[in-house]
């Protein structure tokens, strides 16, 4: 009985030792491993396994990346006429669009066009940039289409903005320029859309580009701010 209970006891403390020395991190055998490790490529690298032996694909024809949706005017001389004619803003005319445009305004533009889009911004002042014309000139005759058509593609001297910017705010700035142009050319002063601060949120849809998620411009108290519907939805 004495020998059954120190072979027991010896067979425990030597399963507690190897019990013990184990590794909490990592299995200490796996089955079928590669389901555990995912092999991994490098960027740009060559392997057999992929096609051309390129792990580089370029994506599938006619697909559209996440989030962006595709912009229908080409950068030609025919585009930039089809924009000037054809190109709305969807946004309302509201006061927190206004000053949401504002803001990205003072961001992206106003170092070369000025604060008050007269072309004489920071970077024109130091003879950085010269020959920006204002927005109210006679020879550009700019518009909601030209404004956002160049922002997207660029134009002379200045550069796309696509990838800087959403597509709403694009929009939010397009508006503020058009503000500034009706501003040097002394018009009346725009009326704001029903839908003011203290009233509901303006619910700014832009058809045919993501009307299951409208974008929400607002001031939460600490600035202007634009979040999706669906991020609205849960606050």
């Amino acid at each position: 009985m004495k020998s059954s209970f120190r072979r027991y006891l010896l067979l425990f403390i030597f399963a507690a030792s190897v019990i013990s020395c184990a590794e909490d991190s990592s299995r200490n055998y796996e089955y079928m491993p590669n389901m555990y490790h995912t092999v991994t490529y490098e960027t740009y690298g060559e392997y057999p396994v992929f096609e051309n032996g390129q792990e580089a694909k370029l994506p599938a024809e006619g697909s559209v990346p996440r989030g962006w949706m595709p912009y229908p005017y080409e950068n030609t001389p025919e585009g930039f006429a089809a924009a000037r004619a054809n190109l709305k803003n969807p946004l309302p005319y509201t006061e927190d669009n206004l000053a949401a445009g504002k803001q990205l305004y003072t961001i992206y533009c106003a170092v070369c066009h000025g604060d008050n889009g007269d072309g004489q911004g920071i970077l024109a002042e130091r003879e950085k940039i010269l020959g920006i014309p204002p927005y109210d000139d006679a020879g550009r005759n700019i518009n909601e289409g030209t404004v956002y058509h160049v922002m997207y593609y660029g134009l002379n001297n200045m550069g796309s903005y696509a990838s800087q910017t959403t597509i709403t705010e694009r929009w939010l700035i397009d508006q503020y320029v058009m503000k500034l142009k009706n501003d040097l050319q002394g018009g009346p002063e725009r009326e704001f859309d029903q839908t003011q601060r203290g009233a509901e949120p303006a619910r700014n849809l832009i058809p045919a580009i993501n009307a299951e998620k409208p974008i929400i411009v607002k001031d939460n108290g600490r600035g202007v701010s634009t979040t999706s519907g669906d991020q609205e939805n849960q606050n």
